[in-house]
Protein backbone atom coordinates (compact mmCIF):
# COMPACT_ATOMS: atom_id res chain seq x y z
CA UNK A 1 0.00 0.00 0.00
CA UNK A 2 1.53 3.42 -0.83
CA UNK A 3 2.45 5.60 2.23
CA UNK A 4 0.07 9.21 1.72
CA UNK A 5 3.57 10.60 4.21
CA UNK A 6 5.31 11.30 0.76
CA UNK A 7 4.59 14.34 -1.57
CA UNK A 8 2.27 14.90 -4.07
CA UNK A 9 3.58 14.87 -7.44
CA UNK A 10 2.45 18.69 -7.65
CA UNK A 11 4.23 19.38 -4.38
CA UNK A 12 7.09 18.25 -5.63
CA UNK A 13 7.18 20.78 -8.35
CA UNK A 14 5.70 23.74 -6.68
CA UNK A 15 8.95 23.05 -4.75
CA UNK A 16 11.41 22.59 -7.42
CA UNK A 17 10.28 25.72 -9.34
CA UNK A 18 10.72 28.04 -5.70
CA UNK A 19 13.92 26.59 -5.19
CA UNK A 20 14.97 26.61 -9.28
CA UNK A 21 13.86 30.47 -8.53
CA UNK A 22 15.87 31.42 -5.77
CA UNK A 23 19.20 29.87 -7.24
CA UNK A 24 19.20 31.65 -10.44
CA UNK A 25 18.34 34.69 -8.64
CA UNK A 26 21.44 33.93 -6.32
CA UNK A 27 23.88 33.31 -9.39
CA UNK A 28 23.42 36.47 -11.27
CA UNK A 29 25.66 38.50 -10.63
CA UNK A 30 27.51 36.76 -7.86
CA UNK A 31 28.49 33.18 -9.73
CA UNK A 32 31.20 34.77 -12.88
CA UNK A 33 30.50 31.08 -14.84
CA UNK A 34 26.97 30.92 -14.67
CA UNK A 35 26.59 34.76 -14.91
CA UNK A 36 28.83 34.84 -18.63
CA UNK A 37 27.14 31.56 -19.51
CA UNK A 38 23.61 32.35 -18.92
CA UNK A 39 24.32 36.00 -20.81
CA UNK A 40 25.78 34.44 -23.76
CA UNK A 41 22.61 32.40 -24.13
CA UNK A 42 20.61 35.12 -23.35
CA UNK A 43 19.13 32.87 -20.60
CA UNK A 44 18.96 35.83 -18.15
CA UNK A 45 15.65 36.28 -16.55
CA UNK A 46 12.80 34.81 -14.40
CA UNK A 47 11.44 31.24 -15.15
CA UNK A 48 7.55 30.33 -15.21
CA UNK A 49 7.95 26.82 -15.27
CA UNK A 50 10.39 24.10 -15.24
CA UNK A 51 9.86 23.48 -18.83
CA UNK A 52 10.34 27.17 -19.38
CA UNK A 53 13.59 26.54 -17.76
CA UNK A 54 14.65 23.55 -19.71
CA UNK A 55 13.97 25.08 -23.00
CA UNK A 56 15.88 28.72 -22.49
CA UNK A 57 19.04 27.44 -20.33
CA UNK A 58 21.69 25.90 -22.33
CA UNK A 59 23.58 22.64 -20.83
CA UNK A 60 26.69 22.78 -18.27
CA UNK A 61 29.39 20.02 -19.48
CA UNK A 62 32.09 18.26 -17.45
CA UNK A 63 34.40 19.45 -20.42
CA UNK A 64 32.94 23.03 -19.72
CA UNK A 65 34.14 23.01 -15.93
CA UNK A 66 37.30 21.04 -16.57
CA UNK A 67 38.23 23.81 -19.29
CA UNK A 68 37.24 26.55 -16.63
CA UNK A 69 39.17 25.39 -13.86
CA UNK A 70 42.33 25.28 -15.77
CA UNK A 71 41.52 28.53 -17.21
CA UNK A 72 41.16 29.99 -13.50
CA UNK A 73 43.15 27.29 -11.49
CA UNK A 74 42.67 25.78 -8.65
CA UNK A 75 38.86 26.39 -8.42
CA UNK A 76 37.70 27.76 -11.50
CA UNK A 77 34.39 30.68 -11.48
CA UNK A 78 31.60 28.43 -10.62
CA UNK A 79 32.09 30.11 -7.26
CA UNK A 80 28.90 31.61 -6.13
CA UNK A 81 30.58 33.04 -2.65
CA UNK A 82 33.98 34.56 -1.89
CA UNK A 83 36.21 32.11 -1.19
CA UNK A 84 36.67 32.47 2.77
CA UNK A 85 33.48 31.45 2.49
CA UNK A 86 34.07 27.71 1.48
CA UNK A 87 35.21 25.41 4.25
CA UNK A 88 34.65 21.60 2.03
CA UNK A 89 37.28 20.37 -0.79
CA UNK A 90 36.81 17.22 -2.77
CA UNK A 91 37.60 16.24 -5.99
CA UNK A 92 36.56 13.81 -8.40
CA UNK A 93 38.54 10.45 -9.09
CA UNK A 94 40.02 11.50 -12.60
CA UNK A 95 39.32 7.86 -14.14
CA UNK A 96 38.37 10.54 -17.16
CA UNK A 97 40.92 13.22 -17.46
CA UNK A 98 41.91 15.96 -15.03
CA UNK A 99 40.21 15.90 -11.40
CA UNK A 100 37.80 18.28 -10.62
CA UNK A 101 38.37 19.69 -7.60
CA UNK A 102 34.38 21.04 -5.63
CA UNK A 103 34.45 23.45 -2.92
CA UNK A 104 31.17 23.47 -0.74
CA UNK A 105 29.75 26.03 2.21
CA UNK A 106 29.20 24.90 4.70
CA UNK A 107 25.16 25.07 3.97
CA UNK A 108 25.71 23.55 0.84
CA UNK A 109 27.71 20.49 2.60
CA UNK A 110 24.30 20.09 4.99
CA UNK A 111 21.89 19.86 2.03
CA UNK A 112 24.28 17.19 0.43
CA UNK A 113 24.56 15.44 3.69
CA UNK A 114 20.51 16.06 4.67
CA UNK A 115 20.39 14.02 0.95
CA UNK A 116 22.54 11.25 1.95
CA UNK A 117 20.38 10.91 5.07
CA UNK A 118 17.37 10.40 2.96
CA UNK A 119 18.94 7.60 1.35
CA UNK A 120 20.09 5.81 4.76
CA UNK A 121 16.88 6.57 6.17
CA UNK A 122 15.18 4.81 2.72
CA UNK A 123 17.63 1.76 3.30
CA UNK A 124 16.30 1.17 6.76
CA UNK A 125 18.87 2.98 9.01
CA UNK A 126 17.57 3.88 12.29
CA UNK A 127 20.03 4.89 15.89
CA UNK A 128 20.48 1.24 16.61
CA UNK A 129 22.57 0.52 13.93
CA UNK A 130 26.28 0.85 13.80
CA UNK A 131 27.32 0.96 10.46
CA UNK A 132 31.40 0.27 8.82
CA UNK A 133 32.56 2.37 5.91
CA UNK A 134 35.19 -0.07 4.21
CA UNK A 135 37.51 2.23 2.40
CA UNK A 136 40.03 5.17 3.25
CA UNK A 137 39.36 8.87 4.01
CA UNK A 138 40.47 10.69 0.99
CA UNK A 139 39.26 13.51 -1.17
CA UNK A 140 36.63 11.55 -2.16
CA UNK A 141 33.21 13.13 -1.44
CA UNK A 142 30.83 10.44 -1.11
CA UNK A 143 31.53 8.27 2.26
CA UNK A 144 32.48 11.54 4.42
CA UNK A 145 28.69 12.63 3.40
CA UNK A 146 27.85 9.11 4.50
CA UNK A 147 29.88 8.96 7.66
CA UNK A 148 28.15 12.73 8.50
CA UNK A 149 24.78 11.49 7.76
CA UNK A 150 24.49 8.38 9.59
CA UNK A 151 26.14 10.11 12.51
CA UNK A 152 23.32 12.21 12.11
CA UNK A 153 20.42 9.77 12.46
CA UNK A 154 22.46 8.50 15.57
CA UNK A 155 24.37 5.33 14.46
CA UNK A 156 27.27 3.99 15.57
CA UNK A 157 29.74 4.73 13.08
CA UNK A 158 32.60 2.50 12.27
CA UNK A 159 35.52 3.77 10.27
CA UNK A 160 38.06 1.54 8.69
CA UNK A 161 40.35 3.63 6.70
CA UNK A 162 44.07 2.39 7.10
CA UNK A 163 43.24 -1.34 7.61
CA UNK A 164 44.02 -4.30 5.69
CA UNK A 165 41.06 -6.00 4.07
CA UNK A 166 41.14 -8.52 7.06
CA UNK A 167 41.53 -6.31 9.40
CA UNK A 168 38.24 -4.37 8.55
CA UNK A 169 36.51 -7.77 8.86
CA UNK A 170 37.70 -8.52 12.36
CA UNK A 171 36.85 -4.73 13.56
CA UNK A 172 33.20 -5.45 11.94
CA UNK A 173 32.99 -8.61 13.48
CA UNK A 174 34.24 -7.27 17.29
CA UNK A 175 31.86 -4.13 16.83
CA UNK A 176 28.62 -5.87 15.75
CA UNK A 177 28.56 -3.79 12.39
CA UNK A 178 25.06 -3.64 10.96
CA UNK A 179 25.62 -1.73 7.66
CA UNK A 180 28.34 -1.91 5.67
CA UNK A 181 29.20 0.81 3.07
CA UNK A 182 31.52 0.59 0.45
CA UNK A 183 31.64 -0.04 -3.46
CA UNK A 184 30.00 -3.76 -5.15
CA UNK A 185 33.71 -5.30 -6.28
CA UNK A 186 35.17 -4.35 -2.72
CA UNK A 187 32.20 -6.11 -0.83
CA UNK A 188 33.16 -9.31 -3.19
CA UNK A 189 36.53 -8.45 -2.27
CA UNK A 190 35.79 -8.68 1.57
CA UNK A 191 33.78 -11.90 0.82
CA UNK A 192 36.83 -13.32 -0.60
CA UNK A 193 39.05 -12.35 2.14
CA UNK A 194 36.70 -13.90 4.45
CA UNK A 195 36.94 -17.28 3.06
CA UNK A 196 40.54 -17.60 2.94
CA UNK A 197 40.96 -16.42 6.58
CA UNK A 198 38.17 -19.07 7.15
CA UNK A 199 35.88 -16.78 8.55
CA UNK A 200 31.91 -17.19 8.90
CA UNK A 201 30.37 -14.36 7.54
CA UNK A 202 26.99 -14.98 9.11
CA UNK A 203 28.57 -14.52 12.66
CA UNK A 204 29.43 -10.53 11.61
CA UNK A 205 25.56 -9.77 11.33
CA UNK A 206 25.77 -7.39 8.44
CA UNK A 207 21.91 -6.92 7.55
CA UNK A 208 22.45 -3.87 5.14
CA UNK A 209 25.04 -3.74 2.01
CA UNK A 210 24.73 0.06 1.48
CA UNK A 211 27.15 0.18 -1.83
CA UNK A 212 27.67 2.40 -4.96
CA UNK A 213 30.63 3.79 -7.27
CA UNK A 214 29.80 1.24 -9.61
CA UNK A 215 26.62 0.06 -11.32
CA UNK A 216 27.08 -3.25 -9.92
CA UNK A 217 24.54 -2.79 -6.76
CA UNK A 218 21.46 -2.58 -9.50
CA UNK A 219 22.76 -5.55 -11.66
CA UNK A 220 20.73 -8.80 -10.78
CA UNK A 221 23.75 -11.53 -11.25
CA UNK A 222 26.23 -8.87 -9.04
CA UNK A 223 23.16 -8.25 -6.44
CA UNK A 224 22.36 -12.47 -6.35
CA UNK A 225 26.22 -13.20 -5.68
CA UNK A 226 26.65 -10.53 -3.18
CA UNK A 227 23.56 -11.45 -1.53
CA UNK A 228 25.18 -15.01 -1.68
CA UNK A 229 28.16 -14.49 0.05
CA UNK A 230 26.87 -12.13 2.72
CA UNK A 231 24.37 -14.42 3.97
CA UNK A 232 21.34 -12.36 5.24
CA UNK A 233 22.15 -9.39 4.09
CA UNK A 234 20.29 -7.31 1.57
CA UNK A 235 22.07 -4.95 -1.11
CA UNK A 236 20.96 -1.40 -1.16
CA UNK A 237 22.19 0.86 -4.22
CA UNK A 238 22.09 4.46 -4.77
CA UNK A 239 24.51 6.56 -7.01
CA UNK A 240 25.96 10.52 -6.62
CA UNK A 241 28.71 11.88 -8.12
CA UNK A 242 31.44 14.79 -6.91
CA UNK A 243 30.19 17.42 -8.87
CA UNK A 244 26.08 16.87 -7.39
CA UNK A 245 26.38 15.12 -4.37
CA UNK A 246 24.05 11.89 -3.12
CA UNK A 247 21.16 11.51 -6.47
CA UNK A 248 19.28 8.68 -5.64
CA UNK A 249 18.81 5.56 -3.69
CA UNK A 250 17.08 2.49 -4.52
CA UNK A 251 13.43 2.01 -3.69
CA UNK A 252 12.54 -0.12 -0.34
CA UNK A 253 9.90 -2.13 -2.53
CA UNK A 254 11.35 -2.63 -6.06
CA UNK A 255 15.36 -3.82 -6.13
CA UNK A 256 17.42 -2.79 -8.98
CA UNK A 257 15.02 0.63 -9.23
CA UNK A 258 16.24 3.92 -7.66
CA UNK A 259 14.59 7.10 -6.85
CA UNK A 260 16.04 10.59 -7.82
CA UNK A 261 16.19 12.38 -4.69
CA UNK A 262 13.70 15.11 -6.10
CA UNK A 263 13.03 17.94 -5.02
CA UNK A 264 16.62 18.49 -4.15
CA UNK A 265 17.27 18.28 -8.00
CA UNK A 266 15.54 19.31 -11.12
CA UNK A 267 16.36 16.04 -13.52
CA UNK A 268 15.46 15.47 -17.29
CA UNK A 269 15.65 12.54 -19.14
CA UNK A 270 17.37 14.14 -22.89
CA UNK A 271 18.42 12.18 -26.30
CA UNK A 272 22.10 12.01 -26.03
CA UNK A 273 22.73 12.96 -29.34
CA UNK A 274 19.71 15.84 -29.99
CA UNK A 275 19.55 17.02 -26.34
CA UNK A 276 16.02 17.17 -26.55
CA UNK A 277 13.65 15.61 -24.11
CA UNK A 278 13.00 11.84 -24.62
CA UNK A 279 9.88 10.67 -24.57
CA UNK A 280 8.00 8.96 -21.70
CA UNK A 281 9.31 5.96 -20.27
CA UNK A 282 12.21 6.04 -23.03
CA UNK A 283 16.15 5.57 -22.06
CA UNK A 284 17.97 8.21 -22.16
CA UNK A 285 21.29 10.83 -20.67
CA UNK A 286 20.41 11.97 -16.83
CA UNK A 287 20.72 15.82 -16.89
CA UNK A 288 20.65 17.17 -13.40
CA UNK A 289 20.06 20.48 -11.83
CA UNK A 290 21.70 21.03 -8.08
CA UNK A 291 18.95 22.99 -6.49
CA UNK A 292 20.33 23.77 -2.57
CA UNK A 293 23.98 23.65 -3.46
CA UNK A 294 24.14 27.31 -3.87
CA UNK A 295 27.76 27.85 -3.05
CA UNK A 296 29.11 25.61 -6.34
CA UNK A 297 25.88 24.85 -8.43
CA UNK A 298 25.13 22.64 -11.61
CA UNK A 299 22.68 23.40 -13.63
CA UNK A 300 21.35 21.70 -16.74
CA UNK A 301 24.68 19.36 -16.04
CA UNK A 302 24.75 16.63 -18.53
CA UNK A 303 25.76 13.44 -16.43
CA UNK A 304 26.65 10.88 -18.92
CA UNK A 305 24.57 8.58 -17.19
CA UNK A 306 22.31 6.66 -19.30
CA UNK A 307 19.29 6.01 -17.60
CA UNK A 308 15.63 3.81 -18.03
CA UNK A 309 13.00 5.80 -16.32
CA UNK A 310 9.42 4.00 -15.34
CA UNK A 311 7.22 4.35 -17.61
CA UNK A 312 4.16 6.01 -16.08
CA UNK A 313 0.90 7.52 -17.48
CA UNK A 314 1.55 11.17 -17.90
CA UNK A 315 -1.32 12.52 -15.75
CA UNK A 316 -0.70 15.73 -12.93
CA UNK A 317 -0.70 13.31 -9.72
CA UNK A 318 0.48 9.88 -11.19
CA UNK A 319 0.50 6.65 -9.27
CA UNK A 320 2.80 6.27 -6.70
CA UNK A 321 5.51 3.98 -6.87
CA UNK A 322 4.63 0.89 -4.39
CA UNK A 323 6.87 2.50 -1.91
CA UNK A 324 4.68 5.17 -1.70
CA UNK A 325 6.98 7.76 -3.63
CA UNK A 326 6.14 10.25 -6.39
CA UNK A 327 9.55 10.74 -7.57
CA UNK A 328 11.63 9.78 -10.83
CA UNK A 329 12.37 6.41 -10.98
CA UNK A 330 14.59 4.80 -12.60
CA UNK A 331 14.64 0.99 -14.28
CA UNK A 332 17.97 -1.01 -13.80
CA UNK A 333 19.75 2.05 -11.80
CA UNK A 334 22.46 3.27 -14.42
CA UNK A 335 22.20 1.29 -17.16
CA UNK A 336 25.46 2.58 -18.73
CA UNK A 337 27.89 5.68 -18.96
CA UNK A 338 27.90 7.42 -22.13
CA UNK A 339 31.72 7.46 -22.29
CA UNK A 340 32.35 3.87 -21.15
CA UNK A 341 30.03 2.25 -24.39
CA UNK A 342 32.31 0.41 -26.22
CA UNK A 343 31.36 -0.57 -29.95
CA UNK A 344 32.14 -3.78 -31.73
CA UNK A 345 31.39 -4.93 -34.86
CA UNK A 346 29.01 -2.62 -34.38
CA UNK A 347 27.09 -3.79 -31.47
CA UNK A 348 27.10 -1.45 -28.57
CA UNK A 349 28.15 -2.76 -25.73
CA UNK A 350 28.04 -1.54 -21.67
CA UNK A 351 30.34 -2.63 -19.16
CA UNK A 352 27.27 -3.67 -17.11
CA UNK A 353 26.08 -5.80 -19.52
CA UNK A 354 29.61 -7.84 -19.45
CA UNK A 355 29.61 -8.11 -15.84
CA UNK A 356 26.00 -9.59 -15.59
CA UNK A 357 26.89 -12.23 -17.54
CA UNK A 358 30.04 -12.73 -15.78
CA UNK A 359 28.54 -12.63 -12.24
CA UNK A 360 25.46 -14.70 -13.41
CA UNK A 361 27.60 -17.83 -13.74
CA UNK A 362 28.11 -17.69 -9.75
CA UNK A 363 31.61 -18.90 -10.31
CA UNK A 364 34.19 -16.05 -11.07
CA UNK A 365 36.27 -14.62 -8.45
CA UNK A 366 37.22 -12.00 -10.60
CA UNK A 367 37.63 -10.30 -13.99
CA UNK A 368 39.18 -7.98 -16.65
CA UNK A 369 38.15 -6.83 -19.75
CA UNK A 370 40.79 -6.27 -22.62
CA UNK A 371 39.64 -3.78 -25.38
CA UNK A 372 42.49 -4.02 -28.27
CA UNK A 373 42.79 -2.39 -32.03
CA UNK A 374 44.23 -4.50 -34.45
CA UNK A 375 43.56 -3.80 -38.15
CA UNK A 376 40.89 -0.95 -36.81
CA UNK A 377 38.62 -3.35 -35.49
CA UNK A 378 37.63 -2.97 -32.00
CA UNK A 379 38.09 -6.75 -29.84
CA UNK A 380 36.93 -8.06 -26.37
CA UNK A 381 38.87 -10.43 -24.54
CA UNK A 382 37.73 -11.67 -21.23
CA UNK A 383 39.96 -13.17 -18.59
CA UNK A 384 38.82 -14.78 -15.16
CA UNK A 385 40.01 -16.56 -12.42
CA UNK A 386 37.77 -19.02 -11.25
CA UNK A 387 36.19 -18.99 -7.71
CA UNK A 388 37.42 -21.49 -5.22
CA UNK A 389 33.95 -23.14 -5.85
CA UNK A 390 34.75 -23.67 -9.62
CA UNK A 391 34.61 -27.80 -10.00
CA UNK A 392 35.77 -27.28 -14.02
CA UNK A 393 37.26 -24.46 -14.75
CA UNK A 394 36.99 -24.73 -18.57
CA UNK A 395 33.74 -25.55 -18.46
CA UNK A 396 33.02 -22.28 -17.23
CA UNK A 397 35.16 -20.92 -19.74
CA UNK A 398 32.92 -22.36 -22.46
CA UNK A 399 29.74 -21.35 -20.69
CA UNK A 400 30.87 -17.56 -20.63
CA UNK A 401 31.69 -17.68 -24.21
CA UNK A 402 28.76 -19.28 -25.10
CA UNK A 403 26.77 -16.65 -22.88
CA UNK A 404 28.19 -13.65 -24.79
CA UNK A 405 27.92 -15.26 -28.14
CA UNK A 406 23.78 -15.21 -27.26
CA UNK A 407 23.91 -11.90 -25.64
CA UNK A 408 25.64 -9.98 -28.37
CA UNK A 409 25.77 -12.30 -31.31
CA UNK A 410 29.71 -11.53 -30.98
CA UNK A 411 33.24 -14.19 -30.45
CA UNK A 412 34.17 -13.34 -27.23
CA UNK A 413 37.57 -14.99 -26.29
CA UNK A 414 37.45 -15.61 -22.53
CA UNK A 415 40.99 -16.77 -20.53
CA UNK A 416 40.98 -18.64 -17.61
CA UNK A 417 43.80 -17.04 -15.64
CA UNK A 418 45.60 -18.25 -12.04
CA UNK A 419 44.04 -17.39 -8.79
CA UNK A 420 45.14 -14.23 -7.53
CA UNK A 421 46.30 -13.13 -10.87
CA UNK A 422 44.15 -9.88 -11.23
CA UNK A 423 44.14 -6.60 -9.44
CA UNK A 424 41.79 -6.52 -6.07
CA UNK A 425 39.68 -2.80 -5.92
CA UNK A 426 39.10 -1.17 -2.83
CA UNK A 427 37.38 1.93 -4.72
CA UNK A 428 35.58 1.63 -8.06
CA UNK A 429 37.24 -1.05 -9.72
CA UNK A 430 38.92 -0.42 -13.01
CA UNK A 431 38.42 -3.50 -15.13
CA UNK A 432 38.76 -2.50 -18.80
CA UNK A 433 41.79 -2.17 -19.84
CA UNK A 434 42.47 -0.65 -23.61
CA UNK A 435 45.26 -1.26 -25.53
Amino acid sequence: MADDSFPLRSAIVASQLGQLRALLAALVPANAFYTQKFSRAGAIAAVASLEEFAQKYPFTTKQEIADDQRARPPYGTNLTFPLERYTRLHQTSGTTGAPLRWLDTPESWSWMVSSWGEILRAAGATADDRVFFAFSFGPFIGFWLAYEAAQGIGCLCLPGGGLSSAARLRMMMDNGATILCCTPTYALRLAEVAAEEKMDLRSIGIRTLIVAGEQGGSIPAVRAQLERLWPGARVFDHHGMTETGPVTHECPKRPGVLHVLEPAYFAEVIDPASGRPTGAGQRGELVLTTLGRTGSPLLRYRTGDLVQPVLQAVTLEPQPCPCGRRTLALEGGIVGRLDDMVIVRGVNIFPSAVEDIIYASGEVAEYQVRVSRAHSLTELTVEVEPGPGCANPAALVKRLERAFQDAFALRVPVRQLPPGTLPRFEMKAKRWVKQ
